[in-house]
């Protein structure tokens, strides 16, 4: 994400993950912007227990080790996710591994799970438990595990009191196997281990793939609904190609991101919703720049918002823009809060 728009050419040569590392530091330091004006009324979401001033939120990958959520809160998210965290430390795979499609406002990454790890991330958040603000915990799986239903499991109970929500992320494209849990048996046996690893009732999401079938979409909604999960996160990356980008880079393995996502995130979004009769407080995240994209989401089913990919493109001055885009479109259609329009297109 690019804090300082008269630097943005320069940050623009800069290795992606060069740029991101100087980014986060930037943010440590407390020189990132802040909102100028309160959120309009009709942005509040009150779900999964918790009151958001507004719906949008940091996805998970861009502060994977909890370093700056209180800086993502106060340049005016209504929410911050962290992560994706795993037990041990684990350096990912091999760089260069994030890829910009300035063409497509894409991204590729096959970043592979590179963070600090469990003990890392408890420390930060410990350190700021008193301050306000929502911040989800995603958790996953190390790529060496001989057990990773038993991450999971770890994940639960080493952040269990600091999250406000945790998200179990069994669809990253970059981790071998991983997204095997999404298969209906697997997935049945991780749910009921994860559920059982919590003592309270923090909310447990679980974010999924866009390359999934409308038969595993089915098994996903059965299995999310017969055993309590709290709701979903629409969508991760996808490893889909075909025509949604080209040029340098568009054939790099790993996750797609960024604009090219948004008409696939949303069709699975509106399917899960669909799937779901609306019971579930879903997610949306996948292509979102712009209020209109928002907006889709939440026609789609999407109580909530998440962003990455576009930050990198527009800088931080996107929040405020999308938040009051958003608004704009939901008076116009006449809605007088956002939860009133949630589903409205889904039939």
């Amino acid at each position: 994400m690019d804090l300082f728009p008269l630097a943005r050419p320069l940050i623009g040569l800069l290795d992606p993950e060069t740029a991101h590392g100087l980014t986060l530091q930037a943010l440590r330091m407390g020189l990132g912007p802040r909102p100028r004006a309160a959120d309009p009324a009709l942005l509040a979401v009150d779900v999964l227990g918790l009151h958001f001033e507004n719906p949008l939120g940091i996805a998970a990958g861009f502060d994977k080790n909890g370093e700056v959520p209180d800086a993502m809160l106060a340049m005016g998210m209504g929410f911050a996710e962290v992560g994706t965290v795993t037990p041990l430390p684990q350096a990912g795979n091999p760089r260069p591994r994030i890829f910009r499609l300035p063409a497509h406002r894409a991204v590729i990454n096959r970043l592979g799970f590179n963070n600090q790890g469990h003990a890392a991330l408890k420390r930060r958040l410990e350190a700021r438990r008193a301050r306000p603000g929502i911040i989800g915990v995603n958790i996953g799986a190390n790529k060496d595990s001989a057990d990773r239903i038993a991450d999971y499991e770890a994940g639960i109970r080493a952040f269990e009191g600091l999250a406000s929500y945790f998200t179990v992320n069994i669809s990253s494209p970059n981790t071998p196997g991983l997204r095997a849990l999404q298969n209906r048996a697997e997935l049945e046996t991780l749910v009921a281990r994860v559920l059982a690893a919590r003592k309270g009732n923090t909310p447990v999401l679980l974010k999924i793939a866009p390359d999934l079938g409308p038969d595993e979409l089915a098994d996903i909604a059965e299995v999310a609904l017969a055993q309590g999960l709290d709701g979903l996160i629409v969508s991760n990356t996808t490893i889909a190609r075909g025509d949604l980008v080209s040029g340098v880079h568009a054939q790099e393995t790993g996750g797609l991101s960024g604009a090219p996502l948004l008409a696939m995130s949303t069709a699975v979004l509106a399917d899960i919703y669909r799937l779901t009769g609306g019971r579930l407080p879903l997610i949306g995240v996948g292509g979102i720049s712009n209020g209109r994209d928002a907006y889709m989401k939440i026609r789609a089913g999407a109580s909530l918002l998440q962003l990455y990919s576009a930050l990198t493109y527009e800088g931080p001055g996107l929040i405020a823009r999308i938040k009051r885009e958003l608004a704009a479109c939901l008076e116009a259609d006449g809605f007088a809060h956002l939860t009133d329009a949630v589903g409205a297109d889904v039939t």
